[in-house]
């Protein structure tokens, strides 16, 4: 059974949109294209390189394989041993399109059921790089091993972000964290179930106003 972990680049607000540069994504009016390396340091640069050791494949979404294989394959420098990595290993692409996937060892993934399969294969383990809208429907299927959320010391205020719409309520247990230097947050999640239904809470009050409070509540007028 191969194990899937996402690894997120994420602001204080949540946002995980273009991280790499300014041209990599700015849809929907995005300008703070490349906010990663304005607060990088040698810490998240280690869990980048951790997270990246040994062998593995990629899962991705349809728009952040469009921004690998226009990147990776072309990368000269210091880069260009990360792109020849990226080259070897399997990228696995969840997309409902059927636009060519023309980048060698590309393959396409139909729907959550394929992930799911391909979980169940033999292989390496997977590793989620970008992608925001895939995070959802995988958590919700329970298809996501680990996440490894960077986040850095600033809030972004508009952007694509990790939780989006259809994220389900679920719990999550934290199994490793740290702080860089420079006050980013590296912190390693795992599922741990349902939220418990039970709880205690304190008694609510019976007071009038809180009557009040609660009938405009209901009537959608509070």
């Amino acid at each position: 059974m191969r194990k899937v972990t996402g690894g997120v680049f994420l602001s204080l607000d949540g946002v995980m949109q273009a991280p790499g540069g300014p041209t990599e994504d700015y849809t929907g009016g995005f300008d703070q294209g490349g906010w990663l390396f304005r607060f990088g340091d040698e810490g998240i640069f280690d869990t980048v390189g951790s997270l990246f050791a040994g062998e593995y494949d990629l899962l991705l979404g349809r728009r952040t394989y469009d921004i690998f294989a226009s990147y990776w394959p072309y990368v000269e420098g210091p880069e260009a041993e990360m792109g020849q990595a990226f080259t070897r290993a399997g990228k696995h692409v969840l997309t409902r399109g059927d636009q060519p996937l023309d980048w060698e060892n590309s393959h396409r993934l139909k729907g959550v059921d394929d992930v799911a399969a391909l979980k169940r294969s033999d292989g390496p383990d997977l590793i989620i790089q970008g992608s925001s809208t895939i995070y959802p429907e995988l958590l919700a299927a329970r298809l996501i091993d680990r996440l490894v959320l960077m986040i850095f010391p600033v809030t972004l205020g508009k952007g694509k972000r990790l939780f989006g719409d259809g994220t389900p309520a679920q719990a999550l247990r934290m199994t490793d964290h740290k702080v860089t230097d420079k006050g980013t947050v590296i912190a390693t999640y795992e599922p741990a179930g349902a939220i418990p239904a039970d709880g205690s809470f304190p008694e609510p009050s019976n007071s009038q106003r809180e009557q009040e409070r609660q009938a405009r509540m209901r009537n959608g007028n509070w």
